[in-house]
């Protein structure tokens, strides 16, 4: 185990691994004129309930201002587009257009292919642990009920 320098920081090394994994998505899923974000985008919209700006932007992690860019541009190619809310008709919601729902699974081949190569290089197992591993880290930091200070009492290792 690597402890000087930036290996020694697990913020680093989750961008590291981050940007290795983005960085095989994007060459996946190019191929149909997509980014990793507006892949993202259209995988969150498949469920077919449509979504508010706010909660797109939290589920896909982009800023409100980039994603109404990238949104923009969805429309603009008539993969997503704008209605009422079916919850409240008095708000605006993001939907996956067909031609979105089509484009996405032209794309999905793709994507599960990267996973397939991910799990050929470090395990189907460990992949599946580490999936676990990281959602469960995910809530753990996400727990409102965990007063920050609590944590920063000891040494940060980041």
């Amino acid at each position: 185990m690597v402890t000087t320098g930036l290996g020694s920081s697990l913020a680093y090394l989750l961008s590291r691994a981050e940007r290795s994994v983005n960085r095989g998505l994007a060459a996946a899923v190019t191929a149909e004129d997509v980014t990793v974000e507006q892949w993202r985008i259209l995988r969150a919209l498949a469920d077919g309930r449509g979504h508010s700006m706010g909660d797109l932007a939290e589920a896909v992690l982009m800023p409100h201002p980039t994603l109404t860019k990238a949104i923009d541009r969805l429309i603009d190619r008539s993969l997503v587009y704008r209605g009422h809310d079916p919850a409240d008709r008095r708000k605006v919601a993001v939907f996956l257009a067909d031609r979105g729902a089509e484009l996405l699974a032209r794309v999905e081949g793709g994507v599960a292919g990267h996973h397939r190569v991910i799990e050929a290089a470090y395990g189907t197992e460990r992949t599946e642990q580490l999936m676990r591993d990281l959602e469960g880290l995910v809530r753990a930091l996400d727990e409102p009920s965990r007063p920050l200070e609590r944590h920063l009492s000891g040494p940060v290792r980041s």
